[in-house]
């Protein structure tokens, strides 16, 4: 078992990992830094795994957040396909799964979240993908060419954006979900019955308001048995059901956890030489006053950026208010703040369901904002809600007054 000893250890090769080496070069340009990742690959952007990779808008090499040569130049030694298995923060060193220990000043957990598993008959027969990594679009990239079916379970983020990029590749795709329509716990009703009724009109074949059962093989193609009866046949399968947030380290080693792991405004968590960032920090989000969890690519960034800041000794509060973006077929949506179907909506289009904003109200105040085809506008929207003064719909409506149709610098 060799022994190692770092200034900085970030576990964690994804977006939060990598950005945080950024943030602690910003302050600490010589302290050596270890960097351990899952994946066998370098730190990646997700979102194209769902977009644009399966568009021809971008190539593999273009999602890498950094080159081998930024991390080497920037003192960072990478240990890929090496799995974290336990955190003594007050002997202050992480062991791996290669049995080596590895010391410790500041250790960063940005190990994000996990796919969430059905719990049904079938569940884990070979070939299921139950899709979040590089390695599952590589794989389904390959099967899928047209005159190929697929089956995809799950009608919130990644289902529909899958179900949309496979359909425009040729692929007979079948959405089933639980929801009575696409993207459920976000959209209000009217705008997401308009994208599903999109969704058949494009050939997608949408099965709301139902569940799967089970999952079998026969004659060498997938069944996915629902609650209603119904018999799915497909080439493959695929579930998007959300992630459970990957705290099992910080867990065992009795470092507080709740729905993630329990980080102050710095990100610090309770050992305060630990912190963590990204989809599986739970932290007080300054602008909408209540603590949450956010699986987003631009909050595990920021966040990822203001953890090595701090790790490294700058003392920086966590106030972004990160945004998120989605495509699915011709609509293309961008969102800041609280965005919850359960709140109070106030749509303000100019086309109806296609092009537009729609605020979200609680307690007579905007606390979120969702633009659809309409781009560029997230910044100045941020900064009006994160000013500390509560806003109405009218006060936000002149700074879409000039709508942008495409997303060149969102």
């Amino acid at each position: 078992m060799a022994q190692s000893d770092f200034p900085y250890i970030i576990v964690g090769g994804g977006v939060a990992g990598a950005w945080a080496v950024t943030g602690i070069r910003e302050f600490d340009r010589d302290g050596s830094i270890l960097l351990l990742g899952k994946e066998r690959f370098l730190p990646y952007d997700r979102p194209p795994l769902s977009k644009k990779l399966w568009f021809g808008q971008e190539k593999i090499e273009d999602i890498f957040v950094h080159n081998d040569l930024s991390y080497a130049q920037n003192g960072v030694e990478l240990r890929l396909g090496v799995e974290v298995r336990g955190l003594d923060p007050l002997g202050k060193t992480i062991s791996d799964s290669n049995g080596d220990t590895h010391g410790f000043e500041k250790l960063l957990i940005a190990t994000g979240g996990v796919p969430r598993m059905l719990e049904i008959p079938g569940w884990d027969l070979p070939g299921i993908c139950y899709y979040r990594y590089l390695d599952d679009y590589l794989r389904m990239r390959i099967d899928a060419v047209p005159g190929k079916s697929a089956v995809i379970v799950g009608g919130g983020f990644i289902g529909s954006e899958l179900a949309a990029a496979l359909n425009v590749n040729g692929v007979d795709v079948s959405m089933v979900f639980p929801e009575a329509y696409i993207a459920q716990r976000i959209l209000p009703e009217d705008f997401g019955r308009a994208i599903m009724s999109h969704y058949v009109e494009k050939g997608v074949n949408v099965v709301e308001n139902d569940i799967p059962t089970a999952f079998e093989i026969r004659e060498g193609r997938f069944v996915t048995h629902t609650r209603t009866g119904r018999e799915l046949r497909s080439d493959m399968l695929l579930v998007g059901a959300g992630i459970t947030p990957n705290v099992d380290l910080a867990s065992s080693a009795g470092i507080d956890t709740s729905n993630g792991i329990v980080v102050d405004e710095h990100l610090q968590a309770s050992h305060p030489d630990v912190y963590a960032a990204g989809d599986n920090a739970f932290f007080p989000y300054t602008a909408l006053a209540q603590r949450m969890r956010v699986e987003h690519w631009d909050n595990a960034l920021s966040q990822g950026l203001c953890a090595g800041r701090n790790m490294a000794g700058a003392g920086q509060a966590y106030d972004h208010m990160p945004y998120f973006w989605s495509d699915l077929f011709e609509y293309g949506y961008e969102a800041v703040g609280d965005i919850n179907s359960t709140l109070q909506t106030f749509p303000d289009w100019i086309e109806e369901n296609r092009t537009g904003v729609i605020y979200y109200i609680k307690l007579g105040h905007v606390v979120g904002v969702m633009t659809c085809n309409i781009y560029g506008k997230m910044d100045a929207v941020r900064e009006a809600l994160s000013s500390g003064v509560q806003m109405t719909p009218q006060d936000l409506k002149s700074l879409f007054q000039e709508p942008r149709a495409d997303r060149q610098a969102a």
